[in-house]
């Protein structure tokens, strides 16, 4: 079996514990307007960025690092786009990572449904999960997809007992409300099992990417917030008790 990936970015510090290989998956059902991966979204190689690689592929270069894995606690991450938009082929992946006794951890957005996002809840060791807005009409207004599967997954994730740390994309104007916040805090921190939140400042060095696909930024011009406004989120999350730590967004920059 091939997936499409779009990178392979090696001794990732940013993307889970230790040092890490981060896998990007090409695809993407959400459109959020702050994307800072606009290359990911489309599913195909059919618009020139992405590569079809086998599985075998793709664990050999995994396998280069393992050394490194062992010695900082590290791993694989799978990111993309969404990865779980390539369900069979990951569960393929992560099925060989496990053969070999690699951490596994999954950057997703839980937005596929459920009888999917379970194939791998077994198998993942980590869950770094999105959540961007909770009000589903907004949701759907700034990243073209309904919520429901999101929260819903997250759900099931907290029931289960697996080890989930929240990623909250801090977007000025867009999920830095009052009451975005404090919704999101009212629902993370009534999970059973969830404490830990990473705040993502919104930065703008994907600016050139989007000139250079000629896709609509519609996030330009918009500043990244204050180091005054990321302390005070930060406070308030964890006024919720959830312990909270502050992220350089680098996914793939």
């Amino acid at each position: 079996m091939q997936g499409i990936l779009f990178d392979i970015k090696r001794f990732a510090l940013h993307d889970g514990p230790g040092i890490r290989t981060t896998i990007f998956l090409k695809g993407c059902p959400m459109k959020c307007w702050w994307c800072h991966n606009p290359e990911s979204l489309s599913p195909g190689a059919s618009d020139g960025i992405g590569e079809k690689k086998t599985a075998r592929q793709v664990m050999r270069e995994i396998e280069k690092e393992i050394i490194f894995y062992d010695e900082s606690g590290g791993g694989v991450t799978f990111s993309g786009g969404e990865p779980l938009v390539q369900p069979e082929f990951l569960e393929i992946l992560v099925d060989k990572c496990r053969e070999k006794e690699i951490h596994t951890a999954l950057d997703t957005t839980g937005c596929v449904p459920p009888r999917v996002f379970n194939l791998l809840m077994d198998k993942i060791d980590l869950f770094l999960y999105d959540i961007k807005i909770m009000d589903h009409s907004k949701h759907i207004e700034y990243t073209g997809t309904s919520n429901k599967y999101t929260l819903e997954n997250l759900k099931n994730l907290s029931l289960e007992g697996k080890k989930v740390i929240i990623r909250f994309p801090l977007i000025p104007g867009i999920t830095d409300t009052d009451k975005n916040i404090t919704a999101t805090a009212t629902f993370v921190s009534g999970l059973k099992g969830i404490h830990e939140i990473d705040v993502l400042p919104y930065h703008r060095i994907a600016e050139k990417k989007y000139r250079r696909l000629k896709i609509q930024n519609k996030m330009k011009g918009v500043m990244p917030p204050t180091t005054e406004r990321i302390e005070a989120v930060k406070k308030k999350f964890e006024r919720y008790g959830l312990k909270v730590k502050e992220e350089w967004q680098t996914k793939n920059e």
